[in-house]
């Protein structure tokens, strides 16, 4: 199965009325070192701090739910955008999340009336709580990646983005478990190269195009409470392998750098994992060509201050 352009298309036609369009950038060449300006996508900006609200309101809006409602595991982000969407639609949601989510994002969870199950030392260990939860339980499972709808809901940020800045030539975007990155390429449908960006010490969909498939890595860094899934979705590998234009790694200190820049010439406050797309162009790591246009998703504004501060 795959996720094509009109799927994301009818995404976004059923979940317009509950997200926000968030706004367009356009950053001024010296920033970053390029020839022409970087059009930086603030879905930092969408409901519950992260693009990922798209797929949950999209999944929710497009299954039927039961009086159980719904359960998701989440390194943190996802959590709290099925907590929003659930709240919107009256829905009942339980949410399981590792030790490792950050306070900002456990906050936001509650916030939003869901209950909230901590255990586990990372993701894969929430998401074995959630499995054992799912066995006694009715209540619909919101996938955080590796699901149709949510890939198709993810992917309505190039809806926006495309209308927003219709001349881009690269579009980067981080990765974690794919489902932004497949969503983004399903989309564009090849009409803008998209490069996925992932931090060295999560490296899911390069380990999975080393070895031809999907495979656990073991994960960690400062961006792990957003983009440390174990493995990239099996859904999501075959739309990256087939679309993505490539892919670069980055390391800690890079985020981070894109972290501080973001903030000291911008006042714009993102988590690790929304600046990591940022730090492939600031890094060197990714090198635009002459007069190339690159757009550059900035995903997640779930972040401690006091963190950021430091």
């Amino acid at each position: 199965m795959s996720i094509t352009r009109e799927d994301v298309r009818k995404a976004h036609a059923r979940i317009v009325t509950r997200i926000r369009r968030t706004p367009v950038l356009e950053a001024e060449p010296a920033a970053f070192g390029t020839q022409r300006p970087v059009s930086l996508k603030l879905d930092f900006l969408q409901h519950g701090g992260s693009f990922k609200t798209r797929g949950a309101f999209n999944s929710l809006l497009s299954q039927p739910i039961g009086e159980a409602g719904v359960v998701a595991a989440s390194g943190g982000n996802h959590g709290v955008s099925v907590a929003v969407a659930a709240q919107a639609l009256g829905v009942k949601a339980t949410i399981f999340v590792p030790e490792i989510a950050s306070p900002a994002k456990i906050e936001a969870i509650r916030d939003h009336g869901a209950e909230l199950v901590v255990t586990g030392a990372n993701y894969g260990d929430a998401a074995a709580a959630c499995d054992e939860y799912r066995q006694t339980s009715d209540a619909l499972f919101i996938h955080p990646f590796d699901q149709p709808a949510t890939i198709a809901g993810q992917g309505t940020v190039g809806v926006e983005w495309e209308r927003q800045a219709p001349d881009l030539d690269t579009i980067l975007l981080a990765v974690g478990g794919g489902g932004l990155a497949a969503g983004m390429a399903a989309q564009y449908d090849g009409s803008v190269r998209i490069i996925g960006v992932e931090p060295e010490r999560a490296p899911t969909l390069h380990a999975a195009l080393a070895r031809g498939g999907p495979v656990d890595v073991e994960v960690g860094g400062i961006a792990a409470d957003s983009l440390g899934a174990r493995r990239i979705g099996e859904l999501c590998f075959d739309i990256c392998r087939r679309m993505l234009a490539g892919h670069v790694l980055v390391s800690d200190e890079a985020i981070a750098n894109a972290q501080r820049l973001l903030w000291r010439r911008f006042r714009i406050a993102v988590e690790p994992g929304g600046a990591a797309a940022l730090a492939a162009v600031l890094s060197g790591v990714y090198m635009p060509g002459d007069n190339e246009r690159v757009g550059v998703l900035l995903c997640g504004g779930n972040v401690d201050l006091a963190t950021l501060a430091s």
